[in-house]
C-alpha cells in the first residue's frame, strides 16, 4: 500500500515539474518586452488626436476639386456603384436607382423606384454639393437612407466620381465657378 502511494506521489511530483518546466522553457521562447510606460493608448485619444490632424489640414473648396476632377478616374472609382445602380441611359433600377443624368434631377424622383422616406422628404435637385455630401457620407446626408454604402472619404475620387456622374446626361450640366 505505501508503494502504491509512493507511485502516485511520484507522479503528482513528477507532473508539476513538468509544468513548471514548460513554463521556463516557453519564458525563454517569448519575452515580451517590458513597458515604457505603464497603461495603453485609448480609442478615443486616438480619434481625437485623427480629429485634431484633420482640422490642420487645409480644406479645398469641392469646386476647386471638382475642376480638377477626372471623369475617366471617376468612371474606374464608381464600379463599386454598379453593384447596385445602372449607369445606361433608359436603364432600369437595380437595388438603387438608375444614376443616368442624376445631376440635376430632383431628389427621389426616379418613378417606379421606392425611395426611403428619408430621401423622398430631402427636396430639391441633385448639386454637385449635394452629390458629394451623399457620397461621402450617405447615412448622415439622408436620415433613414436604404443605401448601405459607407461612403468614399477621399475627396479627388468623391470630385472624380462627381464630375462622372455630370457626364451621364445628353446635355451635362455646367462645371460651377
Amino acid at each position: 500500500m505505501n508503494f502504491q502511494i509512493n507511485k502516485m506521489a511520484g507522479a503528482t511530483l513528477g507532473s508539476l515539474l513538468a509544468v513548471m518546466g514548460l513554463g521556463i522553457f516557453s519564458d525563454v521562447l517569448y519575452a515580451p518586452e517590458p513597458m515604457t510606460k505603464p497603461g495603453y493608448a485609448l480609442p478615443a485619444a486616438e480619434a481625437a488626436s485623427a480629429a485634431v490632424a484633420k482640422a490642420a489640414a487645409p480644406v479645398v473648396p469641392f469646386a476647386q476639386l471638382l475642376a480638377k476632377a477626372d471623369p475617366k478616374a471617376g468612371q474606374a472609382d464608381a464600379k463599386p456603384c454598379a453593384t447596385c445602380h445602372n449607369f445606361d441611359k433608359g436603364g432600369a433600377a437595380k437595388i438603387g436607382p438608375p444614376l443616368y443624368g442624376v445631376v440635376g434631377r430632383p431628389k427621389g424622383s426616379v418613378a417606379g423606384f421606392n425611395y426611403s422616406d428619408g430621401m423622398k422628404g430631402k427636396g430639391g435637385n441633385w448639386t454637385f454639393d449635394d452629390l458629394d455630401k451623399f457620397i461621402a457620407d450617405p447615412k448622415s446626408y439622408v436620415s433613414g437612407t436604404k443605401m448601405t454604402f459607407a461612403g468614399e472619404k477621399d475627396d479627388a475620387k468623391r470630385a472624380d466620381i462627381v464630375d462622372y456622374l455630370r457626364t451621364l446626361s445628353d446635355s451635362p450640366e455646367p462645371l460651377p465657378k
